[in-house]
């Protein structure tokens, strides 16, 4: 993997259009994330597709009971998949269920602590301390946490100790790069900002820079 900060969300459902964006912006992104349009779009197969220029995380935002996250992060993993990310709303027998399963099929799990949306702050804020613990309890890889507040962001840095953040919403849902590393994230989510500019490539580029930057700057690199 390249030093990025950025995770490319490809919420596009053309296909050649897909990968032919993840190929111009793949030298500056770490992961691609891809969600379900796409995936309904294009079949599941276009999760070993993209896997074979950029690691991918299905942000299929897992949440029924445990047989059936279980069955979908295996089907996830079967066809290349580095990463998932699940919900922790669903407690904790799924959340274990969903650990345990990503973690025997060599899949990183994440859990969305707080959704970056101003809905967000209607339910996710209010339990999002609840389901930080609830994921390090049970060993999860990481958090998704709202890089469009920063001061939730910091917080949920605070409770997740080490553990490692995702913050979603950079670009077109207001968040900044900068701001989101400063605050905590370890990686940022940017997906119109990069894949409906006219020249991807450039724009990814530019977020990989002020993101590096500023992770750089925080860990005095």
């Amino acid at each position: 993997m390249n030093q990025s900060r950025v995770i490319l969300a490809l919420d596009v459902t053309d296909c050649g259009r897909a990968m032919e964006i993840v190929s111009q912006a793949s030298p500056y992104t770490a992961f691609v994330k891809i969600n379900w349009p796409i995936v309904l779009a294009c079949g599941p197969e276009i999760i070993t597709e993209i896997s074979k220029m950029a690691p991918v995380i299905c942000d299929f935002k897992v949440a029924d009971i445990p047989n059936t996250d279980r069955l979908i992060i295996e089907q996830a993993a079967k066809r290349g998949a580095a990463g998932i990310i699940v919900h922790g709303f669903t407690g904790s027998d799924s959340m274990e269920a969903c650990v345990k399963t990503g973690h025997s099929a060599g899949t990183k799990v994440f859990v969305v602590s707080e959704m970056s949306h101003p809905g967000g702050r209607q339910f996710t804020a209010g339990h999002a301390e609840e389901i930080v613990r609830m994921a390090a309890k049970y060993g999860a890889d990481g958090l998704i946490a709202p890089a469009t507040r920063p001061e939730r962001l910091a917080e949920i840095r605070r409770l997740a100790g080490d553990m490692l953040i995702l913050s979603p919403g950079v670009g077109a849902q207001g968040g900044r790069a900068a701001d989101s590393i400063r605050a905590g994230a370890d990686y940022i989510t940017v997906g119109r900002g990069i894949y409906t500019a006219e020249k991807p490539a450039e724009a990814a580029k530019n977020y990989f820079e002020d993101s590096l930057a500023a992770y750089r700057a925080k860990k005095n690199l």
